[in-house]
């Protein structure tokens, strides 16, 4: 694991590495609250040889002398005869052993005096300890340098009385403390790691590719205006401030990637999936036909989940009538197909009525044929249920020119990716490329850097929220009229009946039969016929597909 990595794993798991350092912190300081107070005294003494006359080389003599006594007298300070004496003289109870365990005995580097540090519950008892202790080492040379009787060569002088301790010396809280948040932190970064490492969950474009044999053909941000339920953009007017900046600019790209993921083959039929509901698919199909009817190009957006089918809900009609009509032959495709642009470049065609076998319609020769036949003068984006769930993504991948993965951030596995990609390969269906949506703009897993330039052209996001108009909907509306935003319960509410007003994103609902041919500048070719006027009645025609030259 590379250093950027890891520290990608220290950012999304800072919260639990920094909750492990506090609480071992705290166990740190509740073990040091448990554990007796032991406080520690010091005393002295000096090793002094006794000189025989008063020259200077008998001086020089007996410092050496003291010298190489002073390293015997330090094991003699743990001998049971000094226990013995200290103890008779503070009038303990403690055995000999016990106390010898509470002293210890140093002689500080190139020096003759000999230290005593001894350790007691109490301040008083450490120094009295102490003090006993070097008066016992005291009379113990003067016995063994004497012999019982004459004058030693050396003898061991002690020193000032010990000083009384005014903090204990055990337990170090400062030191506890430390050990315990360092311990955490070592814990909190082990289970980042092994989390990250257990962590199948897709969070980059790196996570795909290294998945499966794929591409990643576009990278959706986080978008507010969606988090409360689907929504429509406009792709018209880059300063509308419909939707944010960086969401739309991602949507553009991916459609510029699809445009040449095959340029020899260029794709007239996709088919938009995920491996599992929630993944947005319904949302970027139609934010995609939206996206490239705004190039001039006609689309024409197909609900083929006729389970689930929420396409004519997001465009404000109802999905009783639709797809499996036409194919079940009680509808014409110009009966069912809604113009839901200003231009006559996009259509929207609903679900229709679910049937008992959705599979087998949507992957019949007939559904074939229509697309086909749309396809001959429009791009022809087609929504299928999610590939997990059911074969029919699978199936229309099967005859369709391409197929579009849409996957979320954070959400789906390695696992489901491996499998849509499988169950979409088994039926020979081309994948174009995979999506990866609702990318996180901040934090440790944010992998889409295209919201920092939004301040920089000052539109769309990174502007004050002051100066930003309200996100709406794609807004087909006239001037001074607002869009209604997508409710949350949408999803889970009924289909929407027919008969009802048109709601306000839609400039009036028409079908693709009526377009029709207007003039144009003389020497101009009409290659798409015009809007007809709000007062036109909506009857449905007979499609007309002469293109007319004038001159």
């Amino acid at each position: 694991m590379d250093i950027q990595r890891m520290v990608r794993v220290v950012r999304a798991y800072w919260k639990a590495i920094v909750a492990l350092i506090v609480v071992g912190g705290l166990a740190g300081f509740g073990w040091s609250s448990l554990q007796p107070r032991v406080y520690t005294a010091d005393a002295s003494g000096y090793v002094a040889a006794v000189a025989s006359d008063g020259s200077t080389g008998a001086a020089l003599a007996g410092d050496q002398l003291a010298l190489s006594k002073v390293k015997s007298f330090i094991d003699m300070g743990y001998w049971r005869s000094v226990a013995e004496t200290a103890r008779g003289q503070l009038g303990l109870s403690d055995s000999p052993e016990s106390l010898v365990q509470r002293v210890r005995v140093s002689n500080p580097i190139d020096t003759v005096n000999v230290r005593v540090d001894a350790t007691g519950p109490t301040p008083e008892s450490a120094r009295d300890l102490a003090e006993a202790w070097i008066r016992g080492m005291t009379q113990e040379v003067d016995q063994l340098e004497t012999g019982g009787g004459g004058q030693s060569a050396v003898r061991l002088v002690a020193g000032d009385s010990a000083r009384l301790p005014t903090a204990p010396s055990s337990p170090n809280v400062r030191l506890d403390v430390s050990l315990g948040a360092l311990a955490g932190g070592v814990a909190g970064l082990i289970f980042a790691l092994v989390r990250r490492a257990f962590d199948r969950r897709v969070r980059s474009a790196r996570d795909i590719t290294d998945a499966v044999d794929a591409s990643v053909v576009g990278v959706l941000p986080v978008d507010k205006e969606l988090a409360g339920g689907r929504a429509v953009f406009s792709f018209d007017d880059i300063k509308d401030g419909r939707g944010s900046f960086a969401h739309k600019e991602a949507m553009r790209e991916l459609r510029t990637n699809l445009q040449y993921v095959d340029v020899d083959r260029p794709a007239r039929v996709l088919v938009v999936t995920s491996p599992l509901p929630g993944d947005g698919k319904s949302t970027i199909a139609a934010n995609l036909a939206v996206s490239i009817a705004a190039t001039g190009q006609s689309v024409v957006l197909i609900d083929a989940d006729m389970r689930r089918p929420v396409v004519g809900g997001m465009f404000g009609f109802s999905d009783d009538v639709g797809l499996s009509d036409v194919l079940a032959g009680r509808a014409q495709i110009e009966q069912v197909a809604h113009q839901v642009d200003e231009h006559g470049r996009l259509f929207v065609v609903a679900a229709g009525r679910t049937p008992p076998n959705p599979s087998e319609m949507v992957g019949s020769q007939r559904m074939q044929s229509l697309a086909r036949k749309l396809a001959d003068d429009m791009v022809v984006i087609v929504d299928s249920p999610p590939t997990l769930a059911v074969a029919d993504a699978a199936v229309i991948a099967s005859w369709a020119d391409g197929a579009v993965l849409v996957v979320t951030a954070g959400r789906t596995t390695d696992d489901m990716l491996t499998r849509a990609t499988e169950n979409i390969a088994k039926t020979r269906g081309h994948l174009l490329g995979v999506v990866l949506n609702r990318m996180p703009l901040r934090g440790a897993d944010s992998g889409y850097y295209g919201s920092q330039y939004g301040g920089y052209y000052g539109y769309g996001y990174g502007m004050p929220r002051s100066s930003v108009k309200g996100w709406r909907r794609l807004s087909l509306r006239r001037r001074g009229k607002k869009a209604e935003a997508v409710p949350a319960e949408q999803e889970a509410a009924p289909r929407r009946r027919s008969g009802g007003l048109p709601p306000e994103n839609v400039s009036g609902l028409r079908t693709l039969s009526q377009r029709r041919t207007s003039s144009t500048a003389e020497g101009d070719v009409q290659s798409e016929i015009a809007v007809p006027s709000a007062e036109e009645p909506t009857a449905v025609d007979t499609v007309s597909r002469r293109r007319t030259r004038r001159g």
